[in-house]
């Protein structure tokens, strides 16, 4: 990915934050593994300002969709509260194996890490920490089911584990669904939108991501047609 393609995926812009549509399979930030993340490519996204961006929070390298960043250290700061405080309203899209039996619910189980040497790797526990997601079904059909998630907590891989836990892993998840390892059809989990009360005198910012390419035919499937984007505030 070059900078004109960082650039692309700009979906809002305003003196203190930028959103981007993350791609797939880009993870945030560097790992031991090394190879491109995207904190190789803030720099494009300065925008004039004498630093660059910071991301304010987490998704997956495999999860696509709203990512939001930090312009300067007092935006960084004020997104992190935001965020720490669970105020900004997350929601995600989710093609899952299956057809749950109620059109909507909740799921609230305890995570907590299921190996001391990969602390990523999460599994539902009694004694973990209190793990709540939100879900309606928006549309089905034979064997996969169309979810929109709201992680009202934010575990790490709380949509992922809280889905499998239920019998309705995510499509073409590796770590806890049933996906191959190589060549799945990739993880069908989306930032979908991002709602985010940046102002105290201003209506909250609304950004939503467009459905990724590897998903929108199985979306499609489900009776959802997927649609452009749509940014409220601020528009770039």
């Amino acid at each position: 990915m070059n900078a004109e393609e960082i650039v692309s995926r700009l979906l809002y812009r305003d003196a203190l934050m930028l959103v981007i549509d993350k791609p797939a399979g880009l993870p945030v930030h560097p790992g031991p593994k090394g190879g491109e993340t995207l904190f190789h490519h803030l720099d494009a996204l300065r925008f004039g300002l004498p630093r660059r961006p910071e991301v304010a929070h987490r998704l997956d390298k495999d999860t696509s969709g709203c990512l939001v960043l930090g312009r300067h250290p007092k935006a960084i700061a004020r997104l992190n509260e935001l965020f720490r405080k669970n105020e900004v309203d997350k929601v995600y899209w989710a093609v899952v194996e299956g057809r749950p039996h109620e059109d909507e619910g909740e799921i609230d189980l305890p995570l907590a890490p299921k190996s001391p040497d990969r602390g990523w790797w999460m599994k539902v526990d009694p004694k973990g920490q209190p793990s709540l997601t939100k879900w309606r079904v928006l549309g089905r059909t034979e064997g996969l089911t169309l979810l929109d998630l709201r992680p009202i907590t934010g575990r790490t891989h709380q949509l992922r584990v809280h889905c499998a836990a239920m019998n309705f892993p995510i499509l073409g998840d590796p770590i806890y669904g049933t996906a191959p390892r190589f060549n799945g059809p990739g993880l069908h989990l989306h930032a979908r939108s991002i709602t985010v009360p940046l102002y105290p005198k201003k209506e909250p910012i609304f950004v939503e991501a467009p459905v990724p390419e590897h998903m929108r035919e199985r979306v499609r499937a489900c009776g959802v047609i997927p649609d452009e984007p749509k940014v409220r505030e601020g528009n770039p």
